[in-house]
Formats: C-alpha cells, sequence, structure tokens
C-alpha cells in the first residue's frame, strides 16, 4: 500500500531522532509509527488516549489525524482526554475542539463501548501510559475495551509503554472483590506493561464466555523489566512526579480510612496525616484544588503526619505506614477503617484488614499471599515481552 507523503516524514523523522540519541533510546509503541501504521491506514479507528498519549512531544490523536488517518472517535477514560478531570469525577461525552471527533467517556455508567459506538469504527488503538498499580483503572478500561472488540468483531492495536513501578508485590486479587479497581487475580504491584496485561487477559481467558480479542502489540524498544523509567509527563492529576508514582500502590490503601493522602495539596501521594494523629510536628492542610482534588477529606483542617517527599519509596508494597497510623489510631479511640468496603476491594481481599486489626505484623501479613503471589509470578511469565 503506498504511504503518505506526511507519514514517511513523520516515521523518516522519529527515526532519524532515536538514531541521533543513540541505539539505547527508548522508543515507545506509539513512535514506532512503522509497526502500526500498515495496519491503521486506510481503515476506520478508534482511539482509546488521554494526555499521556504522546509521539515525542505531540499527542498521538494530532500526529495521526494530520497525516490523514480516518479517526472516528476518541474513547477518553478516567480523567478525561486531557487528564484534566478529578479522581472519581464524571468524565462527559463531547468532541474535540481541534478536530471535531466525538469523544466517548470510558468513566462512570458506560465502561465499556457499546456496539452503537464501534459501528463506525475497523481497529481500536489503546495507548494510555500506566503506573504499574492493579487499583489504576486504565488497566480495568483496557479490559472492557478488549471485551467490546471481541464481542463486536475488531481489532485492537496496544502501543505499549514501560512499567515506572515495575514490581511484583502484594495481595492478589480475590474474585468476590473484583470491581473496576481490580478486574484481574493479580497482584497490587503486577510487573507488567499494559501490553503485557492485555496479552494475560487473553491468554487466561479473562474476558469471559470464551471471548478472545484480536489483539497487536507494539512493543516498547530499548526497555526491559528492571530499568527505571521517569514518565515525561504525569499520568493522572494526582501523581505529579515519579515520588508520588513510587509510593502510590503502599499509600492508596488509606483511601478507605480516615488519613489523608494529600489530595487537596501540591504534593499528593507524597504527605499522609490526619487532624487525630497530633503527635507529628509536620502538618498540611488540604483544600479545594481544580483538576486534584475540589471537596478532599479533611478539607481546610490540619492533618499531622509524615512528609515523604524526599524519603527513599519501597522497592514494592509495604504496609508499614498503614500500620503505623493504624496503631496510632488505636490508643486514640478512633476510627480508622472509616470505609472498610472500599480498602478491601483496593487490597482485592478482606484479610489484610483482619489481620491489621487482630493485631498481626507486616511480616505475619505477607505470609498470608505469598502461596498466591508466587502462583501468580508463573502465570506472569508467559505473557512477558521484556524479559530482563
Amino acid at each position: 500500500m503506498k504511504h503518505s507523503i506526511k507519514y514517511l516524514i513523520l516515521t523518516g523523522w522519529l527515526i532519524l531522532t532515536s538514531l541521533m540519541q543513540g541505539y539505547a533510546q527508548i522508543r515507545m509503541g506509539a513512535e514506532q509509527t512503522e509497526c502500526y501504521f500498515p495496519l491503521i491506514e486506510g481503515k476506520r479507528v478508534a482511539l482509546v488516549v488521554n494526555q499521556t498519549s504522546l509521539i515525542g512531544e505531540k499527542h498521538l490523536l494530532d500526529s495521526l489525524y494530520n497525516i490523514g488517518i480516518n479517526i472516528t472517535r476518541i474513547f477518553a477514560p478516567e480523567h478525561g482526554l486531557r487528564g484534566e478531570a478529578d479522581a472519581g469525577a464524571t468524565v462527559k461525552d463531547g468532541k474535540d475542539t481541534r478536530t471535531g471527533i466525538p469523544i466517548a467517556s470510558l468513566y462512570g455508567k458506560n465502561k465499556k463501548p457499546t456496539p452503537q459506538q464501534l459501528a463506525d469504527t475497523d481497529v481500536v488503538v489503546f495507548d494510555i501510559q500506566d503506573v504499574g498499580a492493579r487499583f489504576y483503572t486504565y488497566i480495568s478500561t483496557l479490559y472492557y475495551i478488549m471485551q467490546a472488540c471481541a464481542e463486536n468483531g475488531k481489532e485492537l492495536i496496544v502501543l505499549d509503554r514501560p512499567n515506572p513501578c515495575d514490581y511484583v508485590d502484594g495481595p492478589v486479587l480475590k474474585p468476590e472483590y473484583k470491581s473496576f479497581v481490580g478486574m484481574f487475580p493479580i497482584p497490587i504491584l503486577h510487573g507488567c506493561t499494559v501490553g503485557e496485561i492485555a496479552r494475560m487477559i487473553n491468554g487466561e481467558g479473562w474476558l469471559g464466555n470464551g471471548l478472545q480479542c484480536t489483539l497487536k502489540v507494539v512493543s516498547v524498544s530499548g526497555w526491559k523489566h528492571g530499568q527505571p523509567y521517569s514518565l515525561p509527563v504525569k499520568p493522572s492529576p494526582n501523581l505529579p512526579n515519579d515520588q508520588a508514582i513510587a509510593l502510590y500502590a503502599s499509600l492508596c490503601p488509606f483511601e478507605g480510612t480516615s488519613v489523608s493522602v494529600g489530595r487537596g495539596t501540591e504534593f499528593p501521594f507524597q504527605v499522609i496525616g490526619s487532624p487525630y494523629t497530633d503527635s507529628y510536628s509536620f502538618r498540611f492542610m488540604p483544600r479545594p484544588l481544580k483538576g486534584s482534588d475540589m471537596n478532599p477529606m479533611h478539607k481546610n483542617k490540619n492533618c499531622y503526619g509524615k512528609d515523604l517527599r524526599n524519603v527513599q519509596p519501597p522497592k514494592g508494597f509495604t504496609l508499614s505506614y498503614v500500620l503505623e497510623f493504624y496503631r496510632l489510631y488505636q490508643k486514640q479511640t478512633k476510627e480508622f477503617f472509616t470505609r472498610p468496603h472500599w480498602f478491601d476491594l483496593l487490597m482485592g481481599t478482606n484479610q489484610v484488614r483482619l489481620d491489621i486489626q487482630s493485631g498481626k505484623d507486616e511480616a505475619i501479613i505477607r505470609k498470608a499471599w505469598q502461596k498466591d503471589l508466587e502462583e501468580y509470578k508463573a502465570i506472569r511469565k508467559k505473557y512477558l515481552l521484556y524479559p530482563n
């Protein structure tokens, strides 16, 4: 098939840039247009994208639109197309102001593309940066995209990106705790890229009803598991930097408690505290913050706790912070697990909460999930694209 001049110029520029920066340069799946352009040229294409969907410094939507790809629809996940919506906020349908292409929200009531939304589409392209945690909802969106593609006979292309928190750790989700913050029997830190997760969903039959998605993964070039990767753009409003991303898995369970993780501050997921733990000298005050959280926990109240902005983050998942604050709450007879079911959904099990409440330490609690974790590691090996 004859390629457009604009495509040849774009591809040549990306390859030349990579060569000039050295062969060790990491090239995202999206930047390898030579691998997937032939698969979408002349077809009707839907994009699942957000602000992380970049080719170099330009958005994937703009790049493909400019070279004449027929983009029929944009699907926007949690936080929206440009990543500006608060966590949990409703993302509305609409149109992209630059191209006029319809935008359909996949966060809220409609988490899965409808047959009508896919009727004018031949192939779906998924390109969203993940952070390696099970409860980070972009891989849940991936699940629903794969299911919709399988049910409607559409192809799916995943443009892969590195995992910036590349560990395998934490409890494995039990089936009865399946939710949008945990769709699969994987640990809190799953140690996979989005492309590997997609392969695992297909391979393990997690789509249900014998469904298989027609899947193509465009792999990352120049990256392997265990290799550090710093994100060039924040993946969501409350993960502004590498430190927040590294702490996210260990701090997110606090969302089922009355302890703030710094939403409504300039340093979310880098501080923890509450009005009831004033034995700490460090304090912060959550306030309404547009694009982050307009109604944060303990709004306009002093929270006392820990400043984690400059600590060495855990190499994996730790319960140490949760246990420390739980014990402080017990001494003051304050209610810690204010949303116990939400805590259990984030953990993927109620075992962790029950063990904490029974006074067990972290080493004992971790033993309860080790068998499941080892079984998961054996499954994971089958789908790795970047073995170290």
